[in-house]
């Protein structure tokens, strides 16, 4: 690759994010004519058109995004390159893109990166909140935190900590409407349900030891929403049951504001776990970054969860947490 295309590439990168090919080639110190013929150039070399353009603005074409998303790992991974060998040491610093469900970003990772950022001041962070389970392969994602196991083979994931979903509700809801003892006894409650780009999330199955029982949530009286923190505040204003992450929840059993419903059966166990590109360059930031949540989580299940973290076996025992390598 020359240097030339390297040129254009990052020409390319800025004219995007800008939205102008004009303002992209002014940061580089170009004039309008030459970005423009830069840009004619590049597009020819690829047989691609990069940009939709009217007068009012630049548009990448669907093609043009998947360009972007490698000229920026590219482009990226070579800053890192050199500024490590500038510093002699690998410099933690940059950009670090990081996908997590609305719920435990608000909650938890907000408050880990503050910390991190305190610790490395030079790194930024471009953090997106949404409880679909995004296709990482195809966006610009360094990390992502989710409950479970990765559906994609092109992802390497490290599990970091336990996590189980349970039903709980308000102890005023549950005053009112009584406490369930058993799962058939679900049957007239009101309930809240997270829907997904795949569907409500209104199917449970409970198990404790060789007893199963399958609970459909009828969607015609149930409240929804595709926000996770948003039935969790559902769930604290009484409005119904809720089917949540240990993880998002914990806090308030410990302060008596959410109630576990059915709290020995188990519904749904699903790691946290990060997971993040195996093929693609990993650099000092990101490691960096993943080392200091595997810390921090190892000290919040302890901390947080703790006896929590599992439901107890028919000998009234919790297991312990022990994580894959």
């Amino acid at each position: 690759m020359t240097m030339d295309r390297l040129g254009d590439m990052r020409l390319f990168v800025e004219a995007a994010s800008a939205g102008s090919l004009s303002a992209a080639g002014r940061k580089l110190g170009l004039s309008p004519a030459a970005a423009s013929a830069r840009l004619i150039k590049l597009e020819k070399a690829l047989h691609t058109r990069l940009f939709e353009r009217t007068t009012r603005q630049l548009r990448v074409t669907d093609e043009g995004r998947v360009y972007l998303q490698h000229c920026r790992i590219a482009l990226q991974a070579i800053d890192d390159a050199e500024a490590a060998l500038q510093a002699g040491q690998n410099v933690v610093r940059g950009k670090v893109r990081i996908s997590a469900t609305s719920n435990f970003g608000r909650s938890m990772l907000n408050g880990w990166l503050d910390e991190f950022s305190a610790l490395h001041p030079d790194v930024k962070f471009a953090l997106t909140l949404s409880d679909s389970v995004s296709n990482l392969l195809l966006e610009e994602i360094d990390l992502a935190i989710r409950f479970g196991a990765p559906p994609d083979s092109g992802l390497a994931a490290r599990a970091l900590a336990p996590n189980r979903r349970v039903l709980c509700a308000s102890p005023a809801y549950l005053a009112c409407m009584g406490v369930p003892e058993t799962p058939a006894d679900l049957t007239g409650h009101d309930f809240l349900v997270v829907v997904t780009a795949n569907g409500p999330l209104n199917e449970l199955v409970f198990v404790r030891g060789d007893e199963r029982y399958a609970y459909t949530i009828p969607l015609a009286d149930a409240w929804e929403t595709n926000d996770g923190a948003l039935l969790r505040e559902w769930a604290l204003a009484g409005h119904g049951i809720a089917h949540k992450s240990i993880w998002d929840i914990a806090a308030d059993v410990r302060a008596g504001t959410l109630q576990m419903v059915l709290p020995d059966w188990c519904t749904h166990e699903a790691a946290v776990h990060a997971l993040f590109h195996a093929n693609r360059y990993m650099a000092p930031r990101v490691r960096v970054l993943l080392d200091f949540l595997v810390e921090r989580f190892e000290k919040t299940t302890n901390d947080l969860l703790g006896d929590l973290a599992y439901p107890p076996d028919a000998r009234g025992k919790r297991r312990e947490w022990r994580p894959e390598l």
